[in-house]
């Protein structure tokens, strides 16, 4: 490593003094202009990872559902999966070194990780539409040359894509071609494939609005447009040409606020969905002939494709283990169906989908979704190849066709990471071979009503949670307190856990009515700002 090369470049994208950031489940985020120098640094630590696994690493510029003045940058492991835990210290270390210690930290990550700097490296690396993304990833691309690592910048491109090219790479193209049109060609042939065998299909089946949150999903699903059968009528809004992005649109958005976007009209029974800023989540809506919104999200996804996924599973008569993983955000009334009528077991873990990911790792058939509409699927390799063998070999028609189904929808689902694009095919495909409406899916079963509140806080540290982040150990009498809060209210349940990027703590809380669902938030969010030091006036209800 020469350290003069390091210490001009450096010199370039200098950190600004007093500056601290976490590599967090989401990696760094924060203003767009103070990131310079942290993701110069991160091409210098892709290069390290990359020299330390021997693979192909991504680098992806982008904060997702933030809004657009913000901007973030993360890590992409291998087989498409996020950065290793023990790498987001040494990516907090290498973020937030002083100048002259650039290098001695470098060495140090080096002696922890046996990284051999004389191996070769190689990066993907990807960006969304913001204003500063374009400028940023020329930052992270410097960072890679100067440790002599070799580069491949797709500009343009969803999250997802960013994790599927890598995955692709280092698979040696098993999980298909690293090109944007290998992506688009391995999803539109398996979507084809699988509605195919559907036997209905009216023609208000096939139309969907999609409010892409003004963001790089509208730029990725125009292009892929080309590729959809007629069957599928796709309708763009919030494209990006005109407004702010994730500004009143977007998956985020809908969610939080419970209320459809800007800039696209919904007439009664139409089948809606929102992509986020990135494309990583989905969450779909539509509006009853009374004019009521209905939101169906992350925990309504997981439920169609588990029903979907249980079907084939009976049919193919294997013993597959499939399992439903959740956090504590899910709403009780999904993990009920869930576990009482569709008999799938459901494990909840603390919320970060690389949790949620690591948990369903360990099923033959692992659906995780969060709440907020982020999730995926994922098969076992042992799982895969008896599916794929049954395709071949199976005499008996059902049980074949029933595994040529299940085939598909291992090669439609981007099993790297959640993926608006995919998870909305998915959705589609199942909706239209299993003749159902948007809301005879929503009337599964009915939501819990919930609210989710914040409270500022002076350091979100002082609260402590245990049991997947359902139950708070500190600070001491807060879950007392919270305990018998919930106790007022029928099916009711509450919770606090500390936001992973900034100091405020979040709360949710669920009832047998709205107005209890609020009253409960309400009454914990004043509990915590009493307990947990709360910031500037209390919570008003």
């Amino acid at each position: 490593m020469d350290s003069e090369t390091l210490g001009k470049y450096s010199a370039l994208h200098p950190k600004p003094a007093g500056l601290t950031l976490h590599y967090g489940t989401a990696g760094f985020r924060t203003r767009a202009e103070q990131l310079d120098h942290v993701v110069f640094r991160m091409g210098l630590l892709a290069v390290l990872r990359s020299k330390a696994v021997a693979a192909t690493i991504g680098i992806m510029v982008t904060a997702s559902h933030n809004p657009e003045e913000d901007n973030g940058v993360k890590l992409v492991d291998p087989l498409g999966e996020m950065l290793h835990p023990s790498w987001e210290d040494y990516a907090t270390q290498l973020a937030n070194a002083e100048e002259q210690e650039l290098q001695k930290v470098i060495t140090e990550i080096c002696q922890k990780a046996a990284v051999n700097l004389h191996k070769d490296a190689s990066v993907f690396v990807g960006r969304d539409t913001r204003p500063s993304s374009e400028k940023l990833s020329q930052s992270v691309i410097e960072g890679i040359q100067v440790l002599g690592g070799q580069y491949h910048d797709y500009g343009l491109v969803t999250t997802p894509q960013l994790h599927y090219m890598v995955c692709c790479q280092n698979t040696q193209g098993q999980y298909g071609k690293a090109t944007l049109e290998g992506y688009y060609e391995k999803l539109s042939k398996a979507f084809m494939e699988l509605i195919k065998q559907s036997h209905c299909s009216g023609e208000s089946q096939r139309h969907l609005k999609i409010d892409c949150a003004n963001g790089i999903g509208a730029l990725k699903l125009s292009e892929m447009q080309p590729y959809f059968p007629q069957e599928v009528l796709i309708h763009i809004y919030n494209d990006g040409t005109k407004e702010k992005l994730n500004h009143l649109c977007g998956a985020d958005f809908v969610k939080v606020h419970q209320k459809p976007p800007g800039g696209l009209d919904m007439k009664p029974n139409e089948r809606c969905c929102s992509f986020d800023g990135d494309a990583d989540r989905i969450v779909y809506y539509y509006k009853d002939t009374a004019g009521h919104f209905h939101l169906i999200d992350g925990d309504k996804i997981a439920t169609l494709i588990s029903i979907f996924l249980k079907e084939l599973l009976v049919k193919v008569k294997q013993n597959f283990k499939m399992a439903v993983v959740q956090t504590a955000y899910a709403n009780g009334n999904s993990t009920r169906y869930l576990q009482e009528t569709l008999k799938v077991p459901v494990h909840c873990v603390k919320t970060g989908v690389k949790h949620l990911h690591h948990k369903a790792q360990e099923f033959d058939v692992g659906v995780y979704f969060e709440a907020n509409g982020h999730g995926t699927v994922l098969f076992s390799k042992a799982a895969e190849a008896k599916i794929r063998q049954l395709v071949k070999e199976e005499k008996d028609d059902e049980k074949r066709e029933a595994a040529k189904m299940l085939e598909n929808m291992i090669d439609l689902i981007n099993q790297t990471v959640g993926d608006a694009v995919s998870d909305m095919l998915v959705i589609e495909a199942i909706l239209a071979l299993k003749g159902l409406t948007v809301q005879q899916w929503d009337t599964l079963y009915t939501d819990l009503p919930n609210r989710l509140l914040k409270v500022q806080v002076a350091d979100r540290r002082v609260i402590d949670t245990t049991d997947a982040e359902r139950r708070a150990l500190t600070p001491l009498g807060l879950q007392e307190k919270i305990d018998a809060l919930v106790k007022k209210y029928r099916l009711a349940r509450a919770f606090v856990r500390p936001s992973g990027t900034e100091d405020v703590v979040r709360i949710y809380a669920e009832a047998d009515t709205q107005e209890n669902a609020d009253a409960l938030a309400h009454e914990v969010s004043l509990a915590v700002f009493h307990l947990a030091g709360g910031k500037g006036a209390p919570p008003q209800p």
